[in-house]
C-alpha cells in the first residue's frame, strides 16, 4: 500500500437521520475515537460478513478462535491439576506399598477389577465402595 493509500479521504456521505442517529449513540460504545472510526469498522465488519457467504467464513473464524481461546486455557488448567492429582497419587501408592504383601497376580487382578469400577461408575469410585470390597465383614 502507497503512502497516498494510507492517508485518509473525505467523501460525502448520505444517510438517512435515523441512521446517522444510530451512530451517533453507538459509537462510544464501542470504545470508537469519533463515528467516522465506527462507520469505518461497521463497514469492515460488514464486508466480512458478506464475505463468509463466499467461502471466507469470517464470523465463523472469529468464533473458532473465540472459542479455541477458551479451550486452550481450559487444557492448560486441567493438565496443571491432572499433574498435581498425579504426584498426590504417586504419594500415596509409596505410603501404602511400604506396608503392602501382594503378589503381582493380585495386583493384576486389582487393577483389571479397579478398572472396571471405574468404566461401570464414570469415574466416581467411592472410599465406601473401595472398603466394602476390601474389608466384607463391615458391609451393613
Amino acid at each position: 500500500m502507497s503512502e497516498e493509500e494510507k492517508i485518509k479521504k473525505k467523501f460525502p456521505l448520505w444517510m438517512y437521520p435515523e441512521t446517522r442517529q444510530l451512530v451517533a449513540d453507538w459509537y462510544k460504545r464501542d470504545n470508537c475515537q469519533s463515528q467516522s472510526e465506527f462507520i469505518e469498522k461497521a463497514i469492515k465488519f460488514y464486508c466480512g460478513y458478506i464475505s463468509a457467504e463466499e467461502g471466507v467464513r469470517f464470523l465463523p473464524a472469529a468464533i473458532t478462535s473465540a472459542m479455541t481461546g477458551m479451550v486452550d486455557g481450559l487444557e492448560n488448567r486441567m493438565a496443571r491439576l491432572t499433574f498435581k492429582l498425579a504426584v498426590e497419587m504417586s504419594m500415596m501408592m509409596n505410603i501404602l506399598a511400604v506396608n503392602a504383601d501382594y503378589d503381582e497376580n493380585t495386583l493384576r487382578k486389582l487393577r483389571g477389577k479397579c478398572v472396571e469400577d471405574v468404566k461401570r461408575s464414570v469415574g466416581s469410585v467411592t472410599f465406601e465402595d473401595v472398603v466394602s470390597f476390601q474389608k466384607p465383614e463391615r458391609r451393613d
